[in-house]
């Protein structure tokens, strides 16, 4: 066999390597951008919220889950529609309640999120003292104002009352 015969055999075997090597390495990064996506999709999909569940036509939280001081986000479904709240508790160790959207910011579906003592809105940048939360802070931006009752352990919410905030989603 000729010296041109072998130089063209190895030639032609080096390029089926750098081809399947190539090909290996889009395979790779297609698959790596198809599981960070997955895993972006999964991520977001769970979000904050937790899954209440309705028992006797009421929702409850135990009470110990707000020990913490920081906002617990919460989700009821409807019918097909997600209403979702928060529950968190004020400095005086009271609870307090608010659908996760409000009267003027609700279309954007970005809700609140807490910093330190005040939960802002995330579509505005208004902040709102956990303190002063509830019935008589209503309109405007202020988290829509959600009934509770405690009892013992536990932060019960009328399905009824949640229905109520169906409008903001």
């Amino acid at each position: 066999m000729a010296d041109a015969d072998l130089t063209k055999i190895v030639e032609k075997e080096i390029q089926m390597v750098t081809n399947r090597t190539k090909h290996a390495l889009w395979v790779g990064f297609v698959t790596l951008v198809l599981l960070v996506g997955a895993a972006s999709v999964f991520a977001f999909s769970l979000g904050k919220y937790e899954k209440v569940k309705i028992s006797g036509g009421n929702a409850t939280i135990p009470v110990a889950k707000m020990a913490d001081g920081k906002a617990h986000f919460y989700k009821f479904e409807d019918g097909g529609k997600e209403i979702a709240f928060f529950a968190v508790k004020a400095t005086d160790g009271i609870i307090k309640t608010a659908f996760d959207a409000c009267d003027s910011c609700y279309k954007s579906k970005k809700g609140y999120e807490q910093q330190s003592n005040k939960m802002n809105c995330k579509n505005c940048n208004q902040k709102f003292a956990i303190d002063r939360l509830g019935p008589n802070a209503t309109g405007g931006c202020n988290p829509g104002y959600l009934a509770h009752q405690q009892s013992g352990n536990n932060i019960t919410i009328s399905v009824n009352d949640l229905k109520g905030g169906a409008k903001y989603f």
